[in-house]
């Protein structure tokens, strides 16, 4: 069947045209970018879901006209779509798709801390603007260091790109690691808050928008089967598992500094612990769901020095093979040390103290 791009007015192939926006993709050559964020963007194209009045521009230090950087992704989007090594391929690569998406992004080359950059930045969006009909709508995304998410909102807060003018407004997303630890996120909000309301910043976790992730509720809530059952007089114990099928690849830089207790469980895996132990919310709007989210995290019970010997594990990978594939050891990836101590697998029991859960071990592990 052919996926239509030229939708009614107001309306898509699947219901309400969204709004016209320009997108800022801060590190537009990142392994986040090329992954996850273009493919998306390509898979709304192709459904039919991205505005007529959309543009992207892509920021980063890389010297790349607008035309290697539309193949440098285009070779992602491929690539995302045909790796048999990480599952069935999807679909084949619809080019019309791609030619859509393709026509509305450009490249600005420039450091994202520095303010003449920024500068550029605000007239390239304008030229969009003009352009496109972008409508002054325009959300920022953050796809770099952690290190430089109050930096680059300093910036843009400068130059007045945060600025809600002319009924345009303005969004800013930011990727997790929110932080490294409670005190250094406090810090974080208490900086970005100075310059953007709350309204207009998303901290994103990606492990959310996952099919399967996002259908937990849908398991739980909407089956008259599964929930009676759903609590400790009927589960014995509960298994949450993250498992990747690739190694470090280019990451150790972000990866020896990290591990995978700070990369995957205070985010990814307890956002699958609270979805799994929460109580039916009121509604599924966004604070509903949260409130529920944060009890069950509340109720986790804290492990002390002898629980942490007794229930938690780490561990790190060596070489071996991977769907028939040879693959290196942590120690043997480049950039990592020799005698590296970062974990690259983790597990863990905890419990959750309130009625449903009392006495349910809960085993999260991921590497």
């Amino acid at each position: 069947m052919e996926t239509r791009l030229d939708p009614a007015p107001g309306k898509t192939a699947r219901g309400l045209q969204p709004p016209p926006c320009a997108m800022v993709i801060f590190g537009s050559s990142g392994d986040l970018t090329k992954r996850l964020l273009i493919p998306a963007l390509y898979n709304l194209a192709k459904a039919g879901r991205l505005s007529e009045r959309f543009a992207l521009i892509g920021v980063d230090r890389t010297d790349r006209s607008h035309e290697a950087f539309r193949d440098y992704l285009a070779e992602g989007v491929r690539s995302f779509i045909s790796d048999t090594a990480t599952g069935p391929v999807t679909a084949p690569f619809d080019a019309r798709a791609w030619e859509f998406l393709a026509a509305r992004m450009t490249h600005l080359q420039g450091d994202v801390t520095d303010p003449a950059m920024h500068e550029q930045l605000g007239q390239a969006l304008k030229a969009i603007e003009a352009e496109h009909g972008t409508g002054g709508n325009v959300v920022f995304y953050l796809a770099v260091a952690s290190q430089l998410f109050g930096p680059v909102i300093d910036r843009l807060a400068a130059a007045g790109l945060l600025k809600e003018e002319n009924g345009g407004w303005r969004r800013v997303i930011i990727e997790k690691p929110f932080g490294h630890d409670l005190e250094s996120a406090r810090a974080l909000d208490a900086r970005i808050l100075k310059v953007l309301s709350e309204q207009q910043i998303y901290r994103m976790d990606h492990f959310l928008g996952k099919e399967t992730v996002q259908n937990i509720m849908v398991l739980r809530f909407a089956n008259a089967i599964f929930e009676p059952l759903w609590n400790r007089d009927h589960i014995d114990h509960v298994q949450i598992t993250v498992a990747e099928t690739v190694g470090v690849e280019r990451r150790a830089g972000f990866y020896e500094a990290t591990g995978a207790l700070r990369d995957m469980v205070p985010n990814h895996v307890f956002q699958l612990l609270s979805l799994t132990a929460m109580e039916p919310p009121n509604s599924f709007a966004a604070d509903a769901v949260r409130t529920e989210k944060d009890k069950v995290l509340e109720a986790v019970i804290p492990l002390d020095d002898d629980d942490l010997h007794r229930n938690v594990v780490r561990g790190q990978y060596t070489a071996g093979v991977v769907r028939g594939q040879p693959v290196k050891g942590y120690r043997e990836e480049e950039g990592v040390a020799p005698d590296s101590m970062t974990e690259t697998y983790v597990a863990l029991r905890l419990g959750v103290d309130n009625w449903r859960w009392a006495g349910v071990p809960f085993y999260l592990r991921t590497g």
